[in-house]
């Protein structure tokens, strides 16, 4: 679809005037979670101290910590912190389903997940990473908190319900967080992964969710469609649906969770109900470790 130059200002001008508040609202909720972070800790060749660990059969004399090993009956190595910036990649679904709210007092999945994209990058850029939405170039620095938030906040939902990132943007040995409902069509995430593994990419899968559709609360007649309007189901007993979506949507996380761990990532879940922070700290958990 082509935008006259009318609909493409217009919607520069409602992304610029989100844009304060989304920073606002990152800024507070990355202060919040993870106050004294300092990167995505790991083992490497830099000067601070990280942990002690066990010896293995590839550690050779020098690296033991005979100092640390005679308190013990074991031989530790003493492992420094790597100093080398990682490259996180952030990718936020724009189907059209992400604008659902199922209450004014509660944000649009997209929202909520945008939220969550902007205040991890936060994190992430404070501790010295290189982070940036997926195809685009990754960059240190607060400079690049701007970016994040204009990138994020000018992103229109697709006209369609399906929306997926391209596996073709990927770049070895870097970390992509996806956010996304996952409900549509998921052919495209054993791509992804597919593709993922083959490079060296780990991550995460968060599905953000409204409650309305954990919980199904709707019962009696009820006509059921996709934001987009391509989806559509009158039924006149919504109650006698329950059992048969919630059964589906349990599979559709299990499927979830086992093609992630397969591919080395982590798969987790969110409420739009439920607060920022606990999803935030898991995720800065998840790639921390």
């Amino acid at each position: 679809m082509t935008l006259s130059s009318t609909e493409l200002r217009a919607r520069a001008q409602a992304a610029s005037a989100h844009l304060p508040g989304l920073i606002l609202s990152a800024e507070r909720l990355a202060a919040m979670v993870a106050p004294g972070a300092h990167g995505l800790r790991r083992a490497g060749p830099g000067e601070d101290f990280w942990q002690y660990r066990p010896a293995t059969a590839g550690d050779t004399a020098r690296s033991i910590d005979w100092r640390r090993s005679a308190r013990s009956d074991s031989e530790f190595v003493r492992d420094r912190e790597a100093q080398t910036a990682q490259t996180i990649a952030l990718w936020v679904s724009g189907g059209k389903g992400m604008g659902y709210a199922g209450a004014k007092d509660r944000p649009s999945k997209g929202t909520r997940a945008q939220l969550l994209a902007l205040a991890l990058g936060m994190v992430l850029l404070r501790g010295g990473e290189r982070v940036a939405l997926l195809g685009q170039q990754a960059r240190s620095g607060r400079a690049q908190i701007g970016r994040l938030a204009e990138g994020l906040a000018g992103q229109a939902l697709a006209e369609g319900d399906e929306d997926a990132p391209s596996p073709e943007v990927l770049r070895p040995n870097q970390r992509l967080v996806v956010l996304s409902d996952f409900l549509t069509d998921p052919a495209w995430i054993e791509a992804l992964l597919e593709r993922a593994a083959a490079m060296g990419v780990h991550g995460v899968l968060l599905q953000v969710l409204d409650p309305d559709e954990e919980n199904f609360p709707w019962s009696g007649a009820v006509r059921f469609r996709s934001l987009s309007g391509a989806l559509r189901h009158d039924s006149r007993d919504a109650a006698g649906l329950r059992d048969a979506y919630l059964a589906r949507l349990a599979d559709r996380r299990d499927w979830l969770r086992i093609r992630a761990e397969g591919a080395g990532w982590h798969f987790g879940q969110h409420r739009t109900d439920h607060p920022s922070a606990h999803a935030l700290n898991w995720l800065f958990q998840v790639l921390e470790g």
